[in-house]
């Protein structure tokens, strides 16, 4: 019997600026078996973080579709109030600086937008030192080949949220499937886009096998992100 039976996986919401942070619910049961009232089951302040970056990312690339310098200004809001903490050599897919740089760009010739990318820049170091966000996420970058799939294991702590996101660099789509130590899947984010995100809710401690998925024909650079 696998330690990850009684996992509870939320299947990954899309949110809003408005709605980052969800609140997941557990059916409690009493020792006669009654049904007690719904125990809440809050993110930690990291957890929160990876879901905010994720909206950033969605928000990115509507900004992208749309030609709107204000969505990547606004990205880059989101992205400035969460830090990161960094493994590994290679520097974050979705960065504070980078957004503003995308936004300039793309904003040559319309002075409100430019004005209002260089009063952002002035605020977000500021945005980092007051965050909500505690330590901020744990994130590795690595460069996944076409087709092809990086996978690895992390240690599940029991009663509390894990999310894990992968954030790629929008040349191709990027599936995350996550199971537990007997291959049972626990979640699978595949909406055909480049920021999938999964939600657990192990009842006990173990581990869980992650795979993130190049679907796409090239290579792509993935930012891993997890509490």
């Amino acid at each position: 019997m696998g330690q990850f039976r009684g996992t509870i996986a939320v299947k990954p919401v899309r949110s809003g600026l408005l709605g980052l942070m969800t609140m997941l619910m557990v059916v409690a049961c009493a020792g006669l078996g009654r049904a007690q009232d719904p125990v809440p089951v809050v993110p930690s302040p990291e957890a929160a973080g990876v879901s905010q970056l994720v909206t950033a990312a969605g928000l990115a690339d509507w900004g992208r579709s749309h030609e709107d310098p204000g969505a990547l200004i606004m990205a880059a809001r989101v992205v400035g109030e969460v830090p990161l903490r960094n493994q590994g050599d290679q520097p974050p897919v979705l960065t504070f600086d980078g957004l503003l740089d995308e936004a300039e760009a793309m904003a040559a010739g319309h002075p409100a937008y430019l004005a209002a990318i260089e009063q952002v820049r002035g605020q977000g170091v500021r945005g980092v030192v007051s965050s909500p966000f505690g330590n901020g996420p744990i994130a590795t970058v690595k460069d996944v080949r076409a087709r092809e799939t990086f996978g690895f294991e992390v240690d599940a702590r029991g009663g509390e949220i894990l999310r894990i996101a992968a954030i790629g660099d929008g040349d191709t789509n990027i599936d995350l499937v996550i199971r537990d130590a007997d291959g049972r899947l626990l979640c699978q984010d595949g909406f055909g886009d480049h920021y999938p995100v999964c939600t657990l809710l192990p009842r006990v401690a173990g581990k869980v096998r992650v795979s993130v998925v190049n679907r796409g024909e090239i290579w792509t650079k993935v930012q891993i992100l997890s509490n």
